[in-house]
């Protein structure tokens, strides 16, 4: 992975993190205000919701880059390898297409987000919503990545296993694959 590419996920880590903290105080807040005076801050109230919204969108891209999204290793792993490459290339055709399905709706739907804003704070919808552009653009380029290596044959026997639902940790140092009766230390 480059450098650039290490630096950029690293960023997306933090910023989940970040939205994830304000969320947790501005309902922690809300609720604390709730019980203690009977009364709230509406624009905390809308703007967790709408990091909620970034938060599951640029997660989305972050656990796909990863390749730690739901999958079906149980059918996977009765391949070899040659038909678990097969599978990874139809696997990743069909998530280019949903993916361009996402990023051309989001796109349409741009124009009427940004004619409405939000009721409290005022922000244009286009803020909360565009962030479809982000999860598609971004699940098509690593798509694209993954089937240039795979067509190039540049992609690792790592990732083929990882992708039969053998673990191993793709990121770091290989790990040691355990047999039956093996415990890890």
């Amino acid at each position: 992975m480059s450098r650039a590419s290490h630096l950029f996920f690293r960023f997306l880590d933090i910023l989940l993190a970040a939205l994830i903290g304000a969320m947790a105080l501005m309902v922690f807040v809300n609720v604390i205000l709730r019980y203690t005076m009977n009364s709230g801050l509406p624009l905390s109230d809308e703007l967790s919701r709408f990091a909620f919204v970034w938060l599951t969108f640029i997660g989305a891209v972050v656990v796909y880059h990863h390749r730690q999204h739901m999958g079906m290793e149980t059918v996977v792993a009765q391949f070899g390898d040659r038909g678990r490459r097969v599978l990874m290339g139809l696997s990743d055709l069909m998530i280019l297409g949903c993916a361009g399905v996402l990023t051309h709706g989001t796109w349409k739907q741009l124009p009427i987000n940004a004619s409405m804003s939000a009721p409290v704070s005022g922000i244009s919808m286009a803020w909360v919503y565009g962030i479809g552009l982000f999860t598609g653009a971004g699940i098509i380029a690593i798509t694209l990545e993954r089937l240039f290596r795979l067509v190039t044959g540049r992609i690792t026997d790592a990732e083929i296993r990882g992708f039969g639902g053998e673990m191993e940790d793709l990121y770091d140092s290989p790990a040691k694959t355990l047999k039956a009766g093996e415990r890890a230390e």
